[in-house]
């Protein structure tokens, strides 16, 4: 399990010291979380925060744009440094053109599926996709709390990797602590994303390692 922590929930006076707690920590992965106000009602980070980040992390940066007409804003996070870029499929009429202006940008593509998004829409565009990232909160705000029924789309995406031979990592976000990891790793998720839950310790690195432990002693 790759453990992807949220800077949304992070200090952001203080976000290259933030960085480093959970790189130190064990992170696997940074998130970054961009929302426009209009796609979600919040506002927050753009390309270039990526861009003032890269220098100072050596690990993967994975952006989730919540923003509409997503397709206007892959080309900045691109060339920022992101290494993956995922967009709602919800944000967009083309989807399929979104997703192969990732890949024309030398980035890995995900595909993000609100709570309330039946599964199935996506099935068509997994053979393309590096990635479907299944948002177990509506997104939007951190520390909400995890929605169960979400853990379904989680063992349907498993179950046709396997009976199809896809090659796409399964992402879960919103809700994540050493519990709810457990339910989504059962179920087939491979990256969980946590911001709150990390950041809102007095000890990120802590809280990492209890969410990997939980993962393996269920395992």
């Amino acid at each position: 399990m790759k453990i992807a922590p949220s800077i949304l929930s992070a200090d952001f006076a203080n976000l290259k010291e933030d960085i480093e707690k959970v790189e130190d920590g064990g992170a696997d992965w940074i998130h970054v979380d961009s929302m426009d106000g209009h796609f979600v009602p919040n506002l927050t980070f753009g390309s270039n925060i990526v861009k003032a980040i890269r220098p100072h992390t050596e690990l993967p940066i994975d952006c989730h744009l919540m923003v509409e007409n997503p397709e206007d804003y892959i080309k900045g996070f691109a060339e920022a440094g992101a290494d993956y870029i995922s967009i709602q499929y919800e944000s967009t009429k083309h989807v399929h053109r979104a997703l192969q202006l990732i890949k024309k940008s030398d980035v890995k593509a995900g595909i993000v599926i609100n709570p309330a998004t039946p599964v199935s829409l996506v099935e068509d565009i997994l053979s393309i996709v590096d990635m479907v990232l299944v948002m177990t909160v509506n997104p939007g705000f951190g520390g909400q709390s995890f929605i169960p029924e979400t853990v379904n789309k989680i063992r349907q995406l498993d179950q046709w990797k396997k009976d199809k031979g896809h090659d796409f990592l399964i992402q879960v976000d919103g809700g994540i602590n050493d519990s709810t990891i457990k339910v989504c790793a059962d179920a087939g998720a491979e990256v969980c994303v946590a911001g709150s839950y990390i950041y809102n310790s007095k000890d990120p690195k802590a809280r990492i390692q209890k969410l990997k432990n939980a993962v393996k002693n269920e395992n």
